[in-house]
C-alpha cells in the first residue's frame, strides 16, 4: 500500500503541475460545448473541425505564423464549407462533413511530410499534457476563459436554437451569429486543447462530458455542472493515474470518460426497466 508521501509525489514535479493546470483550463469550456454538441447532434461536427486543423498548423508553421492562427483559420474552414455544402447541396449534412474533414485531414498529413519540421505529429494528433510550456499555458486560459464566458452568458440562447431555431428566429435571436458562434467556439475550444489532449483525442473531451450528463439528469441546466464536474474529476484523475501507470494522461483520460459513459448507460437502462416494471405493476386488473 503506497504510503502519504508516494502519493503526493505527482504533484512535485513541474512537468505534472502544468498537466494539472492545463487540464483544469481546458475542462470546463469542452464539457460545456459538449452539452449543446449532444443536444444538437453536432457529434461529427467536432469530429469533423478536430481533424481540419491539422493542414492549417502546417502551413502556419511553413510561413512563420502562430500555429494557434494556422488551426483556426482552417478550423473555420472546414465548418463554413460543411455547412454551405450541405445547404447548397441534395447530400446530406453528416456525408459532407465526412468527405470535408477527411479531405483536409488528408491534405495535412500530405503536407506534414512533405516539409521538414521540428515539430513532433504525435504530439499534435494525441496532445503533449506532459510538455506543455508556459505559452500554451496561457493560450489555453485565454481561449478558455472566453469560451466558457460566452457560453455560460448565452446558453438560454444557444438551447433554444438547438431545439427549435425556427423558434429561435421568431423569438427575435440572431439565428445566424448563434451558430456561426457556436462554429467558433468549436474552433476555438479545439485550438485550446490542442497541448492537453491533440487533434484526435479532442473529439473525446468535446462529447462524452454531455453525453454522461444527458444520461445521468433531465434538465439542461443540471446537465451544464454534471458535465463540468465529470470532465474536470475525469482529467485530474487520468493525469495523476498516468503518472503511476507510465502512461499518457489523454488516453487515460478518455478511458476514464469511456467507462463513465458506460456506468451512466447501464444506470439509465436499469432505471428505465424499473420504472417500466413499476407502471406495468400499477395497471388494474
Amino acid at each position: 500500500m503506497m504510503d502519504v508521501e508516494t502519493l503526493l509525489l505527482p504533484f512535485r514535479f513541474a512537468f505534472m503541475q502544468n498537466a494539472f493546470l492545463i487540464s483544469m483550463m481546458v475542462a470546463v469550456p469542452t464539457a460545456l460545448l459538449s452539452c449543446f454538441l449532444v443536444l444538437k447532434g453536432w457529434a461529427l461536427m467536432g469530429d469533423a473541425v478536430s481533424h481540419a486543423v491539422l493542414p492549417g498548423i502546417v502551413l502556419a508553421y511553413i510561413f512563420g505564423i502562430p500555429l494557434i492562427v494556422g488551426a483556426f483559420a482552417a478550423g473555420m474552414t472546414c465548418a463554413i464549407a460543411t455547412g454551405y455544402l450541405s445547404t447548397n447541396s441534395r447530400v446530406k449534412e453528416d456525408t459532407v462533413m465526412g468527405v470535408v474533414f477527411s479531405g483536409m485531414f488528408g491534405l495535412g498529413i500530405v503536407l506534414y511530410v512533405s516539409v521538414e519540421t521540428s515539430a513532433h505529429l504525435d504530439h499534435i494528433l494525441f496532445g503533449n499534457m506532459l510538455g506543455v510550456e508556459p505559452h500554451e499555458l496561457w493560450t489555453a486560459g485565454i481561449i478558455s476563459a472566453l469560451v466558457a464566458g460566452v457560453l455560460v452568458l448565452k446558453w438560454k440562447d444557444w438551447l433554444l436554437h438547438s431545439f427549435d431555431p425556427a423558434q429561435a428566429q421568431a423569438s427575435g435571436l440572431w439565428v445566424n451569429a448563434l451558430h456561426y458562434g457556436m462554429l467558433t467556439a468549436l474552433s476555438l475550444t479545439i485550438v485550446a486543447t490542442l497541448s492537453a489532449a491533440g487533434l484526435i483525442l479532442a473529439i473525446g473531451l468535446l462529447i462524452a462530458p454531455g453525453a454522461i450528463a444527458f444520461l445521468l439528469v433531465r434538465q439542461f441546466k443540471a446537465m451544464l455542472w454534471v458535465a463540468v464536474g465529470v470532465n474536470m474529476a475525469a482529467m485530474l484523475l487520468g493525469t495523476y493515474l498516468s503518472f503511476f501507470l507510465d502512461s499518457a494522461p489523454a488516453p487515460t483520460i478518455i478511458l476514464i470518460l469511456s467507462s463513465l459513459f458506460i456506468l451512466a448507460f447501464i444506470r439509465r437502462q436499469i432505471l428505465t426497466r424499473r420504472a417500466s416494471q413499476l407502471r406495468v405493476s400499477e395497471v388494474p386488473e
